[in-house]
């Protein structure tokens, strides 16, 4: 999807400008050989959302994580889809829950390297609180397990991630990170 500076304009009035950082990420040749494929129909973007749900947030697990891996859930917007509507359709694949987006808390621009060049990226980091629903995934082929994890857990997942050698991780990492000194 390609973003004018209108629906970003439009986006920041209604949930505020956020701060932007630029990242570099390395990541081996399977890494950008699937961040390639996930640019099918023109996505370079992804939205991360931090749930609130009464002491602690939602976050998933894909089925290629080690047991006891969780991190917030993201997902891109499809060519002609609102921004809104396609942060709340992810967070309900996802999640099984229904959100309201609260704040546009990051824009991250970030390269992922490889020996094969580089991909331009933006992440979209917004806080959302729980609305309506169990937590439970409905896209069972990509989301192993769905569940509230707390504040005390998130280390845990951020050390597991940045032990791994997956660049992926570590960028995650890294974006949870400047994602919760702002929640």
């Amino acid at each position: 999807m390609s973003y004018t500076s209108n629906l970003i304009t439009r986006i920041e009035e209604k949930y505020g400008v956020p701060d932007e950082l630029a990242h570099t990420q390395q990541v081996d040749l399977n890494e950008f050989a699937m961040i390639r494929r996930s640019m099918a129909r023109e996505r370079a973007h992804d939205i991360t959302l931090f749930i609130a749900k009464g002491d602690g947030f939602i976050f998933i697990a894909k089925h290629s994580y080690p047991p006891g891996l969780f991190r917030a859930p993201s997902g891109g917007i499809h060519k002609g889809e609102d921004f809104i509507d396609g942060a709340k359709r992810e967070a309900l694949e996802e999640t099984g829950v229904d959100i309201e987006l609260e704040k546009y808390i990051l824009r991250i621009k970030v390269r992922f390297q490889s020996s094969n060049g580089h991909i331009d990226w933006t992440t979209h980091v917004f806080k959302a609180r729980h609305v309506a629903g169990e937590i439970g995934h409905r896209d069972k082929k990509e989301i192993r397990e769905a569940r509230l994890v707390t504040l005390d857990e998130i280390p845990k997942f951020q050390e597991t991630m940045r032990k791994s050698k997956i660049g992926g991780f570590h960028y995650r990492a890294f974006l949870t990170d400047e994602a919760l000194k702002r929640l």
